[in-house]
């Protein structure tokens, strides 16, 4: 009998109105939307981030940073990397940074091929971005 590694994973696109979360399947293999948050406050955001990495039983936290396209971080990104940094310490894990250029534009992108509103389009494209950057640190991952 083969022992598997359980490893779910929740990735997340922090945005300063939403954040995208996406968790893959149990064994890590896999990147699925979870849902779109609409922030509140900081305290409620670390709390409910928390309890749904609880929650769906995730071992590991990646979070999209924002790199302008020299790779250089900007002052986006050390916020970003400051909250991720806080949420890891409330889930007991190291953030995973992954490096989200141009995520957005590429789900904007799935999105519009997919027939969708603006609208509609808006409601969902943070959690697909999410999906994204967790889909490819799994690809990475699976690389090396």
């Amino acid at each position: 009998m083969t022992d598997f590694s359980y490893e779910r994973l929740m990735a997340l696109d922090v945005g300063k109105k939403r954040i995208g979360v996406a968790v893959s399947d149990p064994l890590g293999f896999t990147a699925q939307g979870l849902e779109v948050y609409n922030r509140l406050t900081s305290k409620a955001d670390f709390e409910y981030l928390a309890n749904l990495f609880q929650e769906h039983k995730c071992t590991g936290l990646v979070i999209g940073l924002p790199r302008h396209m020299n790779g250089d971080l900007g002052p986006e990104a050390k916020k970003i990397m400051s909250f991720g940094n806080k949420l890891g310490s409330l889930c007991k894990v190291d953030p995973i940074f992954w490096d989200e250029r141009l995520t957005t534009v590429q789900a904007e992108r799935v999105l519009l091929e997919g027939g969708l509103s603006r609208k509609k389009r808006r409601q969902v494209i943070d959690q697909l971005a999410a999906v994204l950057i967790l889909d490819n640190y799994l690809s990475f991952r699976k690389l090396n």
